[in-house]
């Protein structure tokens, strides 16, 4: 079982998701089975965050100095599901997930959860370094994408 902390550091956040702990918490109970590890307790923290923030995360544990959409950091290095783990942290920033500022609700969502599932998977020891890798994380993406959105909508 996942349990998930969200913090949002950013107010703009509860304009668009209204409760985005119990938005995450749905979102965490439609992924297949495989992912769910039942039996276990499993945490995570989400960070609702900014450009301004998240280009600061990136330059101090990246070396990059730019904004970006989402950083995860794993708490180990080798994924070593134990009864109690805690897999890491994932950090999305609002101005990526609001472009164009047109977008709709629906849309922003599916953008977050889009996001959200490439930020798990980083957090599982996927990567997109060499292209073998990056195909099998877009498959993996693709995946868990459409069986979540899907599910997510019939909430809606």
């Amino acid at each position: 079982m996942i349990n998930v902390e969200v913090v949002s550091e950013n107010k703009l956040w509860n304009k668009r998701i209204k409760r985005n702990s119990f938005f995450f918490k749905n979102l965490i109970k439609f992924l297949p089975r495989k992912y769910c590890f039942i039996k276990k307790k499993v945490y995570l923290t989400i960070l609702l965050s900014d450009n301004k923030n998240i280009k600061k995360l990136n330059k101090k544990f990246r070396n990059k100095n730019k904004y970006t959409d989402v950083l995860s950091f794993p708490f180990e290095k080798k994924l070593n599901i134990k009864k109690n783990f805690y897999l890491g942290d994932i950090i999305i920033s609002y101005e990526f997930m609001n472009k164009p500022k047109t977008i709709d609700n629906s849309e922003f969502k599916k953008k977050v959860i889009k996001t959200f599932v490439h930020g798990f998977l980083h957090l599982l020891g996927y990567n997109h370094l060499k292209f073998k890798d990056f195909k099998k994380m877009t498959k993996e993406e693709e995946k868990l994408n459409k069986i979540i959105i899907k599910n997510i909508s019939k909430l809606a």
